[in-house]
């Protein structure tokens, strides 16, 4: 009974362990900057631009798409690039044909967003994470245990991890009035990555009051 007890209790603290991992958010604000005495954002007409390479079109797509349709439901009109445009809207182009051929659409604000870097990392996972008091182990289950954690190795997973930075300009005045970078460990789709930064700028943007709620 004693030893069910024990191998049940750290069943559930290995799965609880397991799942809090699992839900934990995998994208976090590196920096953050915002102008001074900025109020809300006052554009009419945003439009969201992804700068990706050609291998990165799918991540690309989500990205403006996630954050056409956060804007909007924080009464922004916003649209996408890629979709007002296509992949090479601007290629070619100078400055002031450029800014004409977004304007001419209406745009009156731009957000950009960059992917800068994408970094493999190495990371060693120990042969035991869970955990429950000493107590209930008694003393062959701790004696597993320990001897689990001491003679079993554990294991190297390399995962990549994406370094993003998004930049919201007025084009009235053409000034940068936000401007973040964040990191996204290890996701498992470029949905999730889209919409894990999103959330966290969005957040981040109305903490700060750029965006009303």
């Amino acid at each position: 009974m004693k030893k069910s007890m024990s191998t049940g209790i750290i069943g559930m603290v290995f799965l609880f362990t397991i799942l809090l991992t699992s839900c934990s958010p995998r994208t976090s604000i590196v920096s953050s900057w915002t102008k001074p005495e900025q109020p809300s954002v006052q554009s009419q007409k945003v439009l969201v631009i992804g700068l990706m390479g050609s291998k990165d079109r799918p991540l690309q797509e989500e990205v403006e798409n996630s954050m056409v349709k956060a804007l909007n439901a924080h009464g922004i009109n916003a649209g996408s690039a890629y979709a007002e445009y296509g992949p090479k809207a601007f290629e070619g182009l100078n400055e002031k044909d450029a800014l004409k051929k977004i304007q001419d659409k209406g745009y009156d604000g731009t957000f950009t967003i960059a992917l800068l870097d994408r970094r493999k990392e190495r990371r060693y996972t120990p042969p035991s994470i869970g955990f429950a008091p000493y107590p209930y182990y008694g003393f062959w289950g701790y004696y597993r245990h320990m001897y689990g954690r001491i003679y079993e190795p554990g294991y190297y997973t390399l995962s990549t991890n994406f370094i993003l930075e998004a930049n919201f300009y007025g084009l009235g005045a053409d000034q940068l009035l936000y401007s973040a970078q964040t990191k996204t460990s290890a996701p498992d789709s470029p949905q999730i990555l889209a919409t894990e930064f999103t959330n966290v700028l969005i957040q981040d943007m109305l903490s700060k009051g750029l965006l009303k709620k």
